[in-house]
């Protein structure tokens, strides 16, 4: 039943936001802008005060759980140090782009009309406090003020906390287990409301605001796919050639099958199979694709990150706000981190974007402004994060055949060392 649900959200998303434009339009045009913003946008901000109910919620339990998860890593480090590095790595580099490509572009943005959105600027603060910022001096405090970058701290402690623990803490995580379904129940009851929320929401932002709005809708998805192909066809076959060994022709041929399920179904996990396959075909290893590619589908999140920079520095601009470099720093580092909490849960993108606006105290309510074209970003996103699977397979598959093949070479050279040992021992 949820799995139906899931498949016609976006469809009825996609109607939402086109009735809510023309329902927009007919408000200007008969002068009922007030209307639009009193009766309207207050069942849209309940639906942006739950969404910042469940955030915390869903980000403390799944991000624990995803932390005690990689305990496992012990019986491989080798592998997992080599492709967290990968895959974080890779995720910064995109926010960079995303960032870099979004400020050369947002001079092609409207700066619109909230001034019912009453929103004062966070003060600035260095980089220096911002780091320091990051651990809390209080359990509960960052949750009630939703200071996500303390959230993901606390978190990261707990998991720790709960590995070294060991046997005694399982009573403990069978909780979080337990909690995090039951928020997850939650937030899928809270997603279904998507397409009405966008209709209220979009609704006033176009009687107020008219047609601009379109236009700066259309040149943030440009915006969104510039980035994506930097970082999908420059980016990834740039690293698998250097480190990888592999021709970057064979590698996007290789990789394309993938990539085109990915970009249609948008689901990482779904295309697990398809992943596998490629990465066989380019002749990766079976064991290594077995344990990268999940994970990848977990915590890689280079075109989740695009997505939140490119909507960070739209919305921001929508506001009339310039993000400062402390702001920008905060927000890489928060979608980096948030990645391993977030990834491969229904409505990620949104949860994320939530979480990400927040922690550099921008207003939650822009997210109505992307929410309607949410799909088109995502079959980008969930295309170049499948791209970014495989790419870290066939580095880490190339670093293992290396290290066997060095290993090899060491038994040969002491093979005959023996023999000669024992045949002058006879």
């Amino acid at each position: 039943m949820f799995k139906k649900l899931n498949e016609s959200l976006p469809l009825q998303i996609f109607t939402a936001l086109g009735l809510g434009i023309i329902a927009g339009l007919v408000f200007m045009a008969l002068g009922w802008e007030d209307f639009a913003q009193t009766y309207l946008n207050p069942i849209g901000t309940i639906f942006l005060n739950l969404l910042k109910f469940i955030v915390v919620p869903i980000v403390l339990t799944s991000m624990i759980s995803g932390v005690v998860s990689l305990q496992d890593m012990k019986k491989i480090r080798t592998i997992g140090i080599r492709t967290l590095v990968f895959f974080f790595s890779t995720t910064a580099i995109a926010l960079v782009i995303g960032l870099v490509v979004s400020n050369i572009m947002k001079g092609t943005y409207a700066t619109l009309e909230v001034s019912d959105l009453a929103y004062e600027a966070a003060e600035q603060s260095s980089f220096i406090d911002t780091i320091v910022n990051i651990f809390p001096s209080n359990l509960f405090q960052p949750m009630a003020e939703s200071t996500m970058l303390q959230i993901i701290c606390i978190a990261l402690f707990i998991g720790f906390g709960i590995i070294v623990a060991g046997e005694k803490a399982d009573p403990f995580m069978t909780w979080i287990d337990s909690c995090y379904e039951v928020f997850m129940v939650i937030m899928r009851g809270i997603i279904k409301m998507t397409p009405i929320a966008v209709f209220c929401l979009i609704t006033p932002v176009v009687a107020v605001n008219g047609p601009q709005v379109l236009g700066s809708l259309a040149m943030v998805l440009l915006t969104a796919y510039i980035c994506y192909a930097l970082q999908g066809l420059l980016v990834y076959p740039a690293v698998v050639t250097v480190l990888g060994r592999i021709n970057p022709k064979k590698f996007l041929k290789g990789a394309a099958p993938a990539f085109a399920f990915a970009f249609s179904s948008t689901s990482s996990i779904g295309t697990l199979p398809v992943s596998m396959e490629c990465v066989e075909d380019m002749g990766g290893r079976k064991a290594v694709a077995s344990f990268v590619l999940p994970l990848g589908a977990t915590i890689n999140m280079s075109g989740t990150a695009i997505y939140q920079a490119v909507c960070c520095v739209f919305i921001a601009t929508c506001y009339g706000i310039n993000l400062t470099l402390p702001q920008m720093i905060t927000i890489v580092v928060t979608a980096i981190l948030a990645s391993i909490g977030t990834a491969g849960t229904p409505g990620a993108g949104m949860i994320m974007l939530a979480m990400v606006l927040q922690s550099v105290g921008l207003p939650v309510e822009g997210i109505a402004l992307v929410a309607g074209v949410d799909r088109i970003f995502d079959m980008g996103r969930t295309g170049l994060n499948v791209f970014g699977d495989i790419s870290a397979t066939m580095v880490v598959s190339h670093y293992e055949d290396v290290r066997e093949a060095r290993q090899g070479n060491r038994v040969q050279e002491e093979i005959p060392e023996r023999t000669g040992e024992d045949e002058s021992g006879e």
